[in-house]
Order: C-alpha cells, then structure tokens, then sequence
C-alpha cells in the first residue's frame, strides 16, 4: 500500500510542476512579447531622437 501510495504522490508532484513550468512559459512569452513592443511603440525625445521605454 505505501509503494502505490508513494507513486500516487509523485505523479501529483510532477504534475504540478510541469503546470507550474508550463505557466511560467506562457508568463515569460507574454514578458517577451511586451519587450519586443516597447522597442516598436517607444516614443521620441525633445532632441528627435528614439526615446527609451523603460527606466534603468
């Protein structure tokens, strides 16, 4: 009973991870998406040139 009961955890273990893991993936490509618009959508400074859209 302990050894179904052991491997009955660890599918739930690596089935919450792969989620986790999958989740993050569609966050970093959304991030990604966004970075890549910035460079797109960023507007001009005083002197006419390509402002930065981010602070740092």
């Amino acid at each position: 009973m302990v050894p179904l009961l052991l491997v009955l955890l660890l599918v739930l273990v690596l089935f919450g991870v792969g989620f986790a893991v999958e989740i993050l993936w569609w966050i970093a490509l959304a991030v990604l998406v966004l970075w890549l618009l910035g460079f797109l959508v960023r507007g001009t400074t005083a002197g006419g040139g390509r402002g930065r859209w981010y602070r740092w």
